[in-house]
């Protein structure tokens, strides 16, 4: 069977930035597995997947435009440190969740200085080009519940 929209895709991959920095990898866990052709994935994995079939093996490299976006300067923001009031130490790297217009999100601290802290509200991998192995392990069709709820159920996916 080929992957095509609304079928279960389950991979092994391993997920790497320019350079070779292991940024995510299925080994040692189950295969992911997904709802093909819902946005379940990045937009330029699923469509270098579109078509394949069970034990083929591929090496994608995906520009950010198709994966996680560009980094936006709009979400990175100066706040003042009053705004983390009841927290000691700021370090960076932290993570917050933070509520505004586009609704809650997680901001990452870049930056700590006396009175202005600057977080990043971009997702981690904005704006790196990603290099995907991966192996697919399974296709099949998805049942109606998957389709209803618009994601797996069972192993590598959501209960």
């Amino acid at each position: 069977m080929k992957i095509a929209k609304n079928t279960i895709v389950s991979i092994d991959y391993t997920l790497t930035e320019v350079g070779g920095e292991v940024l995510d990898t299925s080994k040692g866990r189950e295969p992911l597995s997904y709802l093909h052709g819902n946005g379940n994935i990045i937009p330029g994995l699923e469509s270098s997947l579109e078509g394949k079939s069970a034990g083929e093996h591929l090496n994608v490299t995906i520009p950010p435009a198709d994966a996680y976006g560009e980094l936006d300067a709009e979400k990175m923001m100066d706040l003042p440190r009053e705004q983390f009031a009841g927290i000691a130490e700021i370090s960076i790297g932290m993570q917050f969740s933070a509520r505004s217009d586009r609704g809650e999100q997680i901001v990452t601290v870049t930056s700590v200085q006396d009175d202005t802290i600057t977080v990043d509200a971009n997702h981690p991998l904005a704006g790196k080009t990603l290099n995907f192995d991966v192996t697919i392990v399974g296709v099949r069709e998805a049942t109606k519940e998957e389709l209803d709820h618009g994601h797996v159920h069972g192993p590598g996916g959501h209960h």
